[in-house]
This record gives structure tokens, sequence and C-alpha cells, in this order.
């Protein structure tokens, strides 16, 4: 095939269609399921009515004029990409980030990847002796960021779409309150959008993973629990309370010396989680909660939060 040409007509960079075909290579894909199981699968999934009649809208039937050649092959190739690495827990974006206003097809190429691999995923939790219930509820955050994309305008599904690999290859498990995900030299924890961080919580997730990840993956061995986020950032315990969710999380860790990262942006990662937006100007956000008014007092006085990393002994 002719990647010049397959770039062209996706309308995205050469160099990204070539690492699809670089990585994928002739591996195998794995099939969608098939079209009438596809609704109940969205559900459990945790898909909002909304968003799973978009995505059945632009199933790729055979004879849908929206599927062309290209936009196939992509699909294909996206989901052999993400299947060749089954186990991996590094971040790995599966494909080029595609003109999404160009309809359901193109809008959720990478949905239609993740519905292939969630049997691929599944098998691989229920050979490691994983129970169906961790199982589903993890990888229903599929439907928690369909529904924070609808919610941020369409800006926050280039993340998304690679954040979500990890789910389909077996490298995150949402145990309580936290994510978890494996590899490196620790467990590393994610805060997803579902309720209050309060210490109770965090500490029973801390303790259910204390128990999953030596009886699962008994040749992994992690000493530690670690964290990378804006929510680690002291400069919030300056308007903050002490005995405030956030804070009381914070004091868990002990803090690495501070590094600017690589293609992060604290003051974007804060505006997102906090007001699932990032185009909206400064003074027209909301200031209901304390911590909706730190982060824009922060910026409007032209101070800027940092990503900070953390770690404390399992």
């Amino acid at each position: 095939m002719d990647l010049d040409d397959t770039a062209a007509r996706l309308g995205v960079p050469v160099e990204d269609i070539v690492r699809v075909h670089r990585l994928a290579g002739d591996r195998p894909s794995a099939p969608l399921p098939a079209k009438p199981d596809a609704p109940a699968i969205l559900d459990r999934l945790a898909v909002r009515p909304d968003d799973a009649a978009e995505i059945m809208a632009g199933w790729p039937d055979p004879d849908s004029p929206p599927w062309t050649p290209e936009l196939r092959w992509l699909l294909d190739r996206s989901i052999a990409l993400v299947r060749a690495d089954l186990g991996g827990h590094d971040w790995l974006s599966p494909g080029p980030v595609l003109p999404r206003e160009r309809g359901p097809a193109w809008r959720h190429l990478y949905v239609y990847a993740y519905l292939a691999l969630v049997d691929v995923v599944t098998a691989y939790h229920r050979d490691h002796g994983i129970a169906d219930a961790v199982s589903r509820v993890t990888l229903a955050d599929l439907g928690r960021n369909l529904a924070i994309d609808r919610r941020m305008q369409r800006e926050g599904w280039p993340v998304m779409q690679s954040w979500l690999t990890l789910h389909a290859r077996g490298g995150v498990y949402e145990l309580g309150r936290l994510q978890h995900q494996r590899g490196g030299t620790a467990i590393d924890l994610h805060v997803p959008e579902s309720g209050p961080l309060t210490p109770e919580a965090v500490t029973a997730s801390l303790d259910e993973a204390r128990r999953f990840f030596p009886r699962h993956f008994p040749d992994e061995h992690y000493p530690a629990f670690a964290c990378g986020s804006w929510l680690l950032d002291p400069q919030l315990r300056e308007y903050l309370p002490g005995d405030s969710n956030i804070v009381r999380f914070q004091r868990r860790f002990e803090l690495e010396p501070y590094e600017k990262p690589e293609g992060l942006d604290a003051d974007v990662e804060a505006l997102r989680f906090v007001f699932r937006t990032l185009t909206t100007p400064l003074g027209r956000l909301p200031r209901r909660t304390v911590l909706q008014r730190a982060i824009v007092d922060h910026l409007n006085a032209g101070r800027h939060w940092h990503w900070r990393r953390g770690r404390f002994p399992i």
C-alpha cells in the first residue's frame, strides 16, 4: 500500500501512518463483536445512550460508504498494534489523531478498536485469575471517558485514546477509588472521576491493590505506590484547608525533586480535570468550589501549576 497516499486521504501526517505500519506489521488483528451484540456490550462498558447511538450509527458494516479502504486499514492495523503489546503497561498511541468532525466512523475509530479487544483482554484477565467484576469496572472506563469527551466538546479524546490502550492490554486495573497501573518500579496510581477522594476510600483501594498484584501477577514485585499529577503540587496547600481530601492524599507521598515533564502541561491538566474544558476563558470558568477558585486564582496571578511525582512504600 502507498503510505503517503493513505496519510493524505486520512488527513494525518505520513509519519503517523509509517509508525502504525511499522508497529502493526502483519500481526493478527481481532474481529469486532457482532453488531447485534454491540448494544449490550456498550451498556456493560457504561457507555451512555447518546454515545452508544453514535457508535452504532458509525458501525463499520461491510457496505458502509464512510468506511473507505484507508479507514478500514487503519482500524485493522490499530487493533493489531495494540494486541501485539497485550500485557504491556506503558502509554501507547493506537494511531494518529483523526479529523473527528468527519463523522461517527472517524470520531469513534479507536472505540471500535477497543471493542474488538474486549474479548482479548478479558481472556488475558481470566488467564491471570482476575474476577469478572474487576474486569467489568476496569473496562467500563470507556464509557466514563466518552462522557467526559462529550462534556469537553470533543477536546479531550487525543489523550483518552492512548490512555484506554492500558485497559485494552491489561496494564491498568480499577480497584475501588483508584486505578492502579502495572509496570516500572512502582504501581502507578490514577484518580478517576468517581466520587470523593476520601482517605478511607483511598486506603481501601491501596489495601485491595496490596492483595491483588501478588495474587494475580506473582512474578512482578513492586516496592512502592507512585503517582504523577498536578494533584501533588504543594502549591495547592496555599488554597486548600489542611483537612481537605486532596491535601491528605498529598501527605501520603514523598515527592521527587521537581523536573518539568516533557510533553505535559500541568496548567492544561488541571483545567482538563477540574473544569473539563481547555478553551473557556478563565474569567468564565465556574468558581463554586474551593478547588475551582484555587485553579483560576493561581493562573490569574500569572503563576503556574506543576506536575509532581511522588511515592510511598507498599
